[in-house]
């Protein structure tokens, strides 16, 4: 039985993982993909749920089992190999970073009128000042726990106000009419690509849980995880089909606000901005958390100032976005990155889950072996089926 201790970093790191998953991207991409499949996108929604969990379940059992960061194996399967993943987690989390700054800052300026950019800043001051915590692990925990269930709140609200056809999108989320490569690449790699999915395994070694004795536990944070992320994006698929189905204007520019003012009234634009702003800033920290984690293993200093380079982190992905502006498609294109990102590092851990040098005794499940590389054909065919 779990410590309360433990039960608390478990459901921590179930919900770092989620909310590094819901940021501004995520939110975009769930209106536009909703926009052009309508009932059938429940049917992509259900495929990457199946995805994500075999990919993550994968990821984190390894990860823990070892006792070792995705790198650390990488770069111990062959040399080199975990500054190269290393690289493309951090270049995917930084430029992710730039829109959730950007997210933070657009949830501010709905929520109360104060300027885009210095709302970036001051969200992006808020994100650092968790890092300046002694116990900044266990603030993370409680800001992520604490904003993820308020963005459940609220787009349970919104849903509800939307009135979507719900018998439709159940039946076309078993038997949809439409189908769309490209939206099932970008959920799953939205959702479990880049830097995500390591979000919560990572932060599980820094908790102390680690070893094959901690494996229920484990996946059962894994799950909780994925479910977290499918209740939210399913969620806004109904809030988002409702205002669809009903024929309102959407405004292409910025589709989830339309959403929330159409289906909630006069008290739509405020909601989306505190959603928006939720979502923003807990990937704000998630993000800037597991990039750094990618690098502070290769060398003692790195580990010893990883704080203070979480923060760096932060300050220059805000200082990009003040100075650039609002990256228009970077957030969309970034989460079909991740996507191609995701079947790269699974095989890495896939083969390192098979080296008793790296894994000792234990051996990895052959039925989530076989899933997590079917799962790397899958998702490597669709990436090159859009191109």
């Amino acid at each position: 039985m779990a410590s309360s201790k433990s039960s608390k970093a478990l459901l921590g790191a179930a919900f770092l993982m989620a909310t590094s998953a819901v940021g501004p991207g995520f939110l975009t991409q769930t209106t536009v993909f909703t926009q052009q499949l309508a009932t059938s996108f429940g049917f992509i929604i259900l495929l990457t749920v199946i995805i994500d969990l075999c990919a993550q379940f994968n990821i984190w059992q390894i990860i823990t089992v070892s006792g070792k960061r995705a790198q650390e194996l990488a770069d111990a399967l062959f040399p080199g190999l975990g500054f190269l993943l290393a690289f493309l987690i951090v270049l995917g989390g930084f430029a992710f970073n730039i829109g959730n700054v950007a997210g933070a800052g657009l949830g501010l300026e709905a929520m109360t009128g104060l300027n885009v950019k210095a709302g970036a800043v001051l969200s992006a001051g808020m994100a650092i000042g968790i890092f300046l915590f002694k116990e900044a692990g266990k603030a993370m925990d409680i800001f992520s726990r604490v904003l993820g269930t308020l963005m459940i709140v609220l787009i349970l609200y919104v849903a509800f106000t939307s009135h979507p056809p719900l018998v439709a999108a159940l039946h076309h989320t078993i038997l949809p009419e439409k189908f769309n490569a490209m939206a099932a690449v970008t959920l799953v790699g939205g959702t479990v690509g880049g830097y995500i999915s390591f979000a919560g395994a990572h932060r599980l070694l820094d908790s102390g849980i680690s070893g094959e004795a901690s494996l229920p536990e484990v996946n059962r944070s894994a799950a909780t995880g994925i479910l977290i992320t499918t209740v939210i994006r399913y969620l806004l698929f109904l809030a988002s089909l409702g205002v669809v189905m009903s024929g309102a204007t959407i405004n292409p520019d910025n589709p989830t606000a339309s959403i929330f003012e159409q289906a909630a009234g006069s008290a739509g634009r405020q909601i989306f901005g505190l959603v928006i702003w939720s979502a923003a800033v807990t990937s704000v920290v998630g993000a800037a958390y597991t990039s750094i984690s990618f690098v502070r293993s290769f060398h003692p200093f790195l580990e010893k100032h990883h704080a203070a380079l979480t923060i760096i982190f932060i300050a220059m992905s805000t200082a990009v976005f003040t100075i650039i502006g609002k990256p228009v498609k970077v957030l969309v294109f970034v989460g079909m990155l991740n996507g191609f990102v995701l079947p790269v590092a699974l095989a890495i851990l896939l083969i390192a889950s098979g080296k008793s040098r790296l894994m000792g005794t234990y051996k990895h499940s052959h039925a989530l072996l076989i899933m997590g590389w079917l799962v790397v054909a899958a998702m490597t065919a669709l990436a090159i089926g859009i191109y």
